[in-house]
């Protein structure tokens, strides 16, 4: 079992920079890949940003390329995503989701989620 809790999300202008984190509960933590999805209202959730178990492997929203960056943390047992040059677009829930070892897109494909974290974006 892993639970994940999200936190850094908040109100912030456009152009402006934000870093979201994601603690994980479980010994097992750097076993799983870690992903970020975003949810805005009306819209499905949609994959931002992935990591694999060790940190070596990322993919990203092609939207969010060159914007975005995961890392993770495997003492800490957490995960961040740092957004810079944040656009109204991003405006969304951001959750952080886990699954075993090898990241993957799509949102069926991961067994942990967390509860989400509000990001608003304003023009």
């Amino acid at each position: 079992q892993v639970q994940l809790v999200e936190s850094g999300g908040r109100l912030v202008q456009a152009g402006a920079s934000l870093r979201l984190s994601c603690a994980a509960s479980g010994r097992t933590f750097s076993s799983y890949a870690m992903g970020w999805f975003r949810q805005a209202p009306g819209k499905e959730r949609e994959f931002v940003a992935g990591i694999s178990w060790s940190g070596g492997s990322t993919d990203y929203l092609d939207s969010v390329k060159g914007r975005f960056t995961i890392s993770r943390d495997n003492a800490k047992n957490t995960v961040y995503l740092q957004m810079n040059s944040l656009k109204p677009e991003d405006t969304a829930v951001y959750y952080c989701a886990a699954r075993w070892r090898v990241v993957r897109t799509t949102r069926l494909e991961y067994d942990y989620w967390g509860q989400g974290t509000q990001v608003t974006v304003s023009s």
